[in-house]
């Protein structure tokens, strides 16, 4: 099993319009809610790819409780500590001319001292029984920066991999948990290290804790800096779409490449098919299973 942990769970909004004009009225052709944020998204292509998965957060509010209804309607498993704030929303806006979309996101509520405890009672539950476990997203309020390093340490005192995927000091602070695999996207890791060559601001992150660093380069793929060496790939046709959810697809697949110990050539190539193919789904958490398969035939990770 696969645990997802999103400490700042949302509802997703997604609007999808032919062509965005800022600063005026823009009529929306299509509007889809869900259960949200980035472990979500993770799980959701977890349980299509038929891997059990569990959703782990907070929950509170009418918008925690829309939350947990949907996870249950889209047959995901969740243990969501309840709180006493509301949960969050976030909107992402789909520009069909540009191809691309543009999100929102609210802050979310705060965590008490007291919910957080209850929270890491649950979390302790949730990994004995995991074979890997992904921490994803901002911090709420409340939590400290060193959340992160707080869950990986728990995570490898009990023999489960963590996966990292967050930004800013919530990145650099969780590598002290020693995870075994972070992955930022460019502009998180140039926020991380304050710029650079990427390779050696990958190997930056690996001697400040992480055993590996993947990071995702848009329509140039995914580089990865492994203590076995360095790989890159990237997708063999450009794909247009919402690319809100491509990231999230990218940590699942790495994290099944890492769950089942498959070569780092594989772990990437799979990761970047099936990134390419979220972008080609409507909403973040889906993935288009013909493109994904097409990717995935011509996708062919180099040593870097």
């Amino acid at each position: 099993m696969i645990a997802t942990v999103t400490l700042n769970l949302a509802l997703d909004l997604t609007y999808t319009i032919p062509e965005v004009v800022w600063h005026a009225a823009n009529r929306v052709t299509s509007v889809h809610e869900r259960a949200g944020g980035k472990g979500v998204n993770v799980s959701s292509v977890l349980h299509a790819l038929g891997h059990e998965t569990i959703v782990c957060g907070f929950s509170g509010g009418p918008t925690g409780e829309a939350i947990a209804a949907d996870l249950a309607e889209a047959g995901l498993e969740a243990v969501l500590t309840p709180i006493g704030g509301h949960s969050r929303r976030t909107v992402a806006v789909v520009d069909g001319a540009a191809g691309d979309a543009t999100g929102f996101w609210e802050p979310g509520p705060t965590i008490e001292p007291d919910e957080w405890h209850a929270f890491l009672r649950s979390y302790d539950n949730v990994i004995a029984d995991a074979a890997a476990v992904v921490l994803a997203g901002s911090l709420p309020a409340g939590i400290a920066v060193d959340a992160y390093a707080e869950l990986c340490r728990r995570a490898r005192e009990a023999g489960v991999a963590a996966v990292l995927d967050a930004d800013g000091d919530a990145l650099r602070a969780g590598l002290a948990g020693r995870p075994a695999l972070v992955k930022p996207n460019r502009d998180e890791l140039a926020r991380a290290v304050g710029g650079g060559d990427p390779i050696a601001a990958a190997e930056q992150l690996r001697t400040a804790g992480a055993d590996a660093v993947v990071v995702s380069r848009g329509a140039e793929g995914l580089l990865a800096v492994t203590a076995e060496g360095r790989w890159s790939a990237a997708p063999g046709e450009s794909v247009a779409g919402n690319p809100t959810g491509a990231g999230d697809a990218a940590v699942a697949a790495l994290t099944i490449g890492l769950v089942e110990r498959r070569p780092w050539p594989d772990r990437i190539a799979d990761a970047v098919a099936l990134s390419a193919a979220a972008v080609g789904a409507p909403l973040a958490g889906g993935f288009d299973e013909a493109l994904y398969r097409r990717h995935r035939d011509h996708v062919a990770a180099e040593v870097s």
